[in-house]
């Protein structure tokens, strides 16, 4: 009996970023949309949890609020793939991408010389790979930017990071709590607390 790519069967050499294209969105039983919001991590699939409304506030309004700031030839978008390579395909909360790229309707992920910065927004079911893993797999991709938000008692609180060109790790750059503004990867001046409200 051949399997293909079906769920939850794991293809003989595990999962690809290219098998994510030709992965049912329904689920093993035929349940409807139950991939919806999946994402690759080092060959693993990882089936993404319920999203808080903290979560879904500040992805939602941050997008908006970056997409606003940006340059012409920059755009922001949310829960759109980044494939870092052959067995990387993590969906970030919020990128910075080229607007070339964006106007291409039918594409599925973004390549990282597309994308100028990506923000992860931390939930208690992701917190090590928002933390550690997912940074480090942008920082080794060459993304220059990384912004990572926490939910402090309800306040959003960002932690901002620039690539080091010599080693391909994250250097924290600043935490910031009541107003985010800084000039890279171009100017930015939003209220964090708004994003929550």
């Amino acid at each position: 009996m051949t399997v293909g790519l079906q769920w939850p069967y794991v293809p003989p050499d595990g999962w690809t970023a290219a098998d994510l294209d030709r992965l049912s969105l329904d689920g093993p039983y035929g349940e409807l949309d139950a991939l919806k919001r999946i994402e690759l991590i080092d060959g693993d699939l990882i089936v993404m949890s319920p999203q808080t409304e903290f979560h879904r506030r500040v992805v939602e309004r941050l997008r908006d609020e970056l997409a606003r700031q940006a340059p012409d030839e920059l755009t922001a978008t949310r829960e759109m793939d980044v494939v870092l390579g052959d067995r990387q395909r993590p969906c970030p909360d919020v990128s910075v991408v080229s607007a070339t790229a964006a106007a291409e309707l039918d594409r599925t992920y973004y390549l990282p010389a597309d994308v100028v910065l990506v923000v992860e927004v931390v939930s208690k079911s992701s917190e090590i790979r928002d933390r550690e893993t997912k940074p480090r797999r942008y920082a080794e991709a060459g993304i220059r930017h990384f912004w990572r938000i926490e939910n402090d008692g309800g306040r959003p609180v960002a932690y901002v990071y620039e690539l080091d060109p010599a080693t391909y790790t994250y250097t924290l750059t600043g935490i910031f709590h009541e107003q985010l503004k800084l000039p890279v990867p171009f100017p930015v001046d939003l209220s964090l607390a708004a994003l929550s409200k």
